[in-house]
């Protein structure tokens, strides 16, 4: 099959296309296999949300439910087993792109339960038991970006385990996370792990940060206010990948190189637009750049492979134009490290919500085919 030329386009600047989407259909047809073939995608995340919303639609898991339910399984236990088969699945399929990649894609990421996210313990012990009945070498556990976060972030990488930090949204806690990600090699190399055999990527979330700094800019009203709008979560993320650049830039960073390890690969998260207004692809196109990967939902891969219009390198170099969007929206008055802060509340608050209605289907199916037995 034939590559798509807008996708080809993307790859070629450095972009690695992952997919944003994760159900049982996908896994156990072609459509995954086809999107590798056809639409350049070399790795798939998923969230609560995604798996909540695959479990409530179609009937694809009602015999393993029903399965579950005549064994005896708990909810949990129910969750850990339908997720992690899917994860399996996935991986398998893109196994052969994890080997033509050398492990850099190829991946496939799934998350601790959210109600961990203030606990780093809880954490670093989902991070391993998900890693351990996954048992492939082209998963990646995703672990949020919280406070507490940051502690089981390197001691999971210092386990040797590859690690898809999620829910990023200041630049601050990006540098945390890096942080974290570097002393996370340095353990691993105490503990005699092959470095070269970890990959990481933090994903910096975009559309959710236009979304909060649109509403206070209306809020605000004034022409200079409205001037702004659609522009912080561009300019937040292209801030970011200079901080990518100065990090693993230095000596630090250069010695764990020099002994094989891979550099953390910034991941835009959150890249479907919200503003019916915006172009479709204005997260992709904007955010291209050599050594990224976009995390895509299906509309916006399909909207980038439809009329997706790639123009290079988008963000190198521009990097004093985004701090001046950054200043000039804290000058109309919108507190960045406000904004920042709700935003990482409420994505734990709404992935926490998912996984309670994750919850919630999966003891409704295994109730109904207990009753039917």
């Amino acid at each position: 099959m034939t590559q798509n030329t807008n996708t080809q386009a993307l790859s070629d600047v450095g972009v690695s296309i992952w997919l944003d989407d994760l159900n049982r259909p996908m896994v156990t047809g072609d459509e995954l296999k086809t999107l590798v073939e056809t639409k350049n995608v070399v790795g798939v995340t998923s969230n609560p949300t995604i798996f909540a919303s695959a479990l409530s639609n179609g009937s694809a898991y009602n015999e393993q439910v029903a399965e579950l339910a005549a064994s005896g399984k708990g909810v949990d236990e129910a969750v850990f087993t339908i997720t992690t088969e899917d994860v399996i699945s996935a991986c398998d399929i893109l196994r052969p792109v994890y080997d033509a990649t050398n492990g850099e894609d190829g991946r496939v990421s799934i998350e601790v339960d959210p109600r961990m996210a203030r606990d780093t313990d809880g954490t670093i012990k989902m991070a391993k038991q998900l890693w351990e009945t996954i048992d492939r070498p082209n998963c990646m556990i995703k672990i949020p970006a919280t406070v507490e976060g940051l502690p089981a972030i390197s001691a999971t990488l210092a386990e040797g385990i590859s690690v898809n930090v999620t829910l990023i949204f200041s630049l601050d806690r990006y540098r945390g996370v890096m942080n974290a990600f570097l002393t996370g090699l340095e353990q691993a190399r105490e503990n005699g792990k092959d470095l070269s055999t970890i990959r990481s990527v933090a994903s910096f979330f975009v559309s959710r940060v236009d979304t909060e700094f649109d509403k206070r800019l209306d809020a605000i009203g004034s022409d200079a206010a409205k001037e702004l709008k659609s522009k912080a979560g561009i300019a937040n993320a292209r801030l970011a990948y200079q901080a990518f650049e100065e990090v693993f830039g230095t000596p630090r960073w250069q010695t764990l190189a020099d002994d094989g390890a891979h550099v953390q690969r910034p991941l835009w998260a959150s890249t479907g637009v919200k503003d019916p207004n915006l172009s479709d692809t204005l997260y992709v196109v904007e955010l291209a750049a050599p050594n990224t990967v976009n995390t895509m939902p299906p509309k916006t891969l399909d909207a980038l492979a439809d009329h997706g219009e790639i123009a290079g390198d988008r963000v190198s170099g521009s990097y004093d134009e985004a701090k001046a969007t950054m200043d000039a929206l804290e000058q109309v008055g919108v507190s960045y490290a406000d904004v920042v802060e709700q935003l990482e509340t409420e994505g734990l608050e709404k992935f926490e919500a998912s996984w309670e209605e994750l919850l919630g289907s999966v003891r409704s199916e295994l109730e109904k085919a207990g009753d039917n037995k």
